[in-house]
């Protein structure tokens, strides 16, 4: 099935929808839409899910194919019969890795506009986000179902207190690199997937939007070519603010360049404030993000609140070879 590179009009004038809280016994299924994973940590989360939840899994999706979860075909079906069915409450990803970029040009993603219900995860599952965000779904930005599986108790509650919310209201004081007040949709998430997105053309961001970048183990000279492209490309033209998550194990390496100066550098291009040191990413904290969410930034601090409607207009789509 070939899913819509863009957002219907439709979906582009709708209002943004925010998926019900879960509730004890909710029904949430756990997808493994890109790489293996540790069987023994994503049993470990899948308990901890079973504590609040019914939930579903395939064991078909602990057989590896190499570096994927699984040939195409089984990821792409998996995850395509969780978006469509209507009683489902959640699905959450197993584990990120690589693989996900694969299968999106072939799922129908209008699904989750008809049945609208949880995304949840990070890394390579910021492709997941990023297509929800073009159906005006919101999404939450944790911990994988693997990342539960580690036992770290705080963020358990965060995690699950994140989803079964009906509302929230955030304030994060947080570190300057760039000066100034913003507000827009907030959205983003790896910096090398939203690169990746870039260059198959299936970006599409808000304008307004706050965006959010993290990354890992990439060398700042990586960070400053996915940087650059992204700023060339024109995807950029929306975002009115950046916020930082964690760039884990990216250090300055023989050339001395940190990775907190090639951000600075770059994104001073863009003209907008910058705040740094959200605790987000693929460190121990991972705090759970609400994405589609409204942000506003004034000095040193992020605020997030629920949707705004009526504001956040789609980009129009690149036409081909523009």
């Amino acid at each position: 099935m070939q899913g819509a590179t863009h957002p219907t009009p439709a979906a582009s004038a709708s209002a943004w929808q925010v998926p019900d809280p879960l509730r004890p016994g909710a029904r949430v299924r756990v997808v493994a839409p890109s790489g293996p994973f540790d069987h023994t940590l994503v049993w470990r989360g899948l308990a901890a899910l079973s504590e609040r939840y019914r939930v579903e899994f395939s064991r078909a999706m602990f057989a590896p194919n190499g570096f994927l979860a699984g040939p195409d075909s089984r990821r792409r079906d998996e995850l395509q019969s969780a978006l469509q069915d209507p009683s489902l409450d959640a699905v959450i990803a197993a584990r990120g890795g690589y693989g996900l970029s694969r299968i999106a040009p072939d799922i129908d993603w209008s699904a989750l506009r008809k049945h609208p219900k949880w995304l949840v995860g990070f890394s390579d599952i910021t492709v997941l986000h990023l297509e929800a965000l073009k159906q005006r779904v919101v999404t939450l930005h944790a911990h994988n179902c693997a990342g539960l599986g580690r036992g770290w108790l705080p963020r358990h509650r965060e995690w699950f207190e994140a989803l079964e919310r009906s509302s929230w209201h955030e304030r994060h004081v947080l570190r300057s690199l760039l000066p100034g007040d913003a507000e827009g949709t907030l959205c983003g998430g790896n910096l090398t997937l939203l690169s990746v997105h870039s260059a198959a053309r299936r970006l599409v961001l808000p304008d307004p939007c706050i965006l959010l970048l993290e990354e890992v183990s990439e060398p700042p000279y990586h960070i400053d070519r996915m940087l650059t492209a992204l700023l060339q490309s024109g995807d950029l033209s929306g975002v009115r603010g950046v916020v930082l998550g964690e760039f884990l194990g990216c250090p300055p390496g023989r050339y001395g360049v940190s990775a907190e100066s090639v951000l600075r550098e770059r994104l001073e291009r863009l003209g907008v404030p910058v705040l740094s040191d959200l605790p987000v990413g693929h460190g121990n904290q991972n705090r759970p993000l609400v994405l589609g969410g409204w942000a506003q930034i004034a000095g040193t601090e992020l605020s997030l609140t629920p949707p705004r409607a009526g504001i956040t207009p789609l980009l129009p789509p690149k036409s081909p070879g523009s």
